[in-house]
């Protein structure tokens, strides 16, 4: 099921099963801005990524002795069990809560919460993680959407390139065939906030940044000018991304992410894993901006 909401200058609209943003449309020119879920080619929108992000070595985590299969990107994708759990004029709000399905996967009396608000031409999007438990929780939170590109007639994929909101040096770290994180990098930002986006940039899947200054980042064409911009402040790392010559690009907020490909597969010690203690609430934001 589908729910919209619209302003004077947006309307959006979101899966309820994951809880995934699934169209922004512009109420002015009908323009829409995310990538349609082509399942030919990538038959998603923007899935919301908890408690894992990417994939996980041998497919799963090892946690008090115990092993658990936690999916590639977490529990929430595609997750027919996320609830609407309040809806304004302005804004979607969606929730999952552990069960006896999800604790047999992922061992924490977890309440994930996350809401879609319309404020102007921004969307912005807050989540917010409970610790309904008695003992440490552990986690990650990521997003994953995918803005389409070209967006007009008479544009081609390579008039498109991302903006970063300050000079960068950093490089990218190399995946494993397996998804996994190496200790491989490959230069990709030199003194530079420009990032040209060609049919060969993801053959070797994602760009994964992980010491970015920048906190927003923006889309734009040579030809059109400023599209979307992505403002990040919450998410240390963040990930660039689409199938090889696919009109889309994804730029993904993340907190936390893959598994290491030397990984022990300890949940405990996993790079950027979040600690929330017996009680506990967590909550992180990002924004996506359209630019008419």
């Amino acid at each position: 099921m589908y729910h919209s909401i619209q302003n004077e200058y947006l309307k959006i609209s979101v899966n309820e099963t994951g809880a995934e943003l699934s169209r922004i449309q512009s109420t002015v020119t009908g323009k829409d801005y995310l990538w349609d879920a082509d399942p030919d080619v990538w038959a998603s929108h923007a899935p919301v990524l908890f408690p894992v992000i990417g994939a996980i070595k041998n497919g799963f985590v090892k946690y008090n002795g115990n092993e658990y299969a936690v999916p590639r990107h977490g529990i929430v994708r595609n997750n027919a069990n996320v609830k609407l759990t309040d809806q304004t004029e302005s804004s979607l709000s969606f929730g999952l809560k552990y069960s006896e399905e999800t604790l047999a996967i992922y061992p924490f009396q977890f309440e994930f919460l996350i809401t879609y608000q319309l404020d102007g031409q921004h969307i912005r999007v807050s989540h917010e993680v409970i610790n309904h438990g008695s003992e440490e929780m552990l986690f990650s939170l990521g997003a994953h959407p995918a803005f389409r590109c070209p967006l007009h007639e008479g544009e081609v994929y390579e008039d498109y390139y991302l903006e970063f909101e300050a000079l960068e040096n950093d490089a990218t770290w190399l995946l494993s065939k397996d998804g996994l994180v190496t200790s491989e990098t490959r230069p990709v930002l030199e003194h530079t906030n420009i990032l040209h986006l060609h049919s060969h940039l993801f053959e070797n899947d994602a760009l994964i940044f992980k010491h970015l200054v920048s906190k927003q980042v923006s889309l734009r064409s040579t030809k059109s000018g400023q599209v979307t911009t992505v403002h990040y402040q919450d998410f240390p790392y963040l990930g660039i991304w689409a199938k090889p010559n696919a009109h889309y690009v994804c730029i993904e907020p993340w907190l936390g992410i893959a598994d290491s490909a030397d990984s022990d597969q300890n949940f405990e010690t996993k790079e950027g894993i979040l600690k929330l203690i017996p009680g506990g609430k967590f909550n992180a934001g990002y924004s996506i901006e359209i630019h008419e």
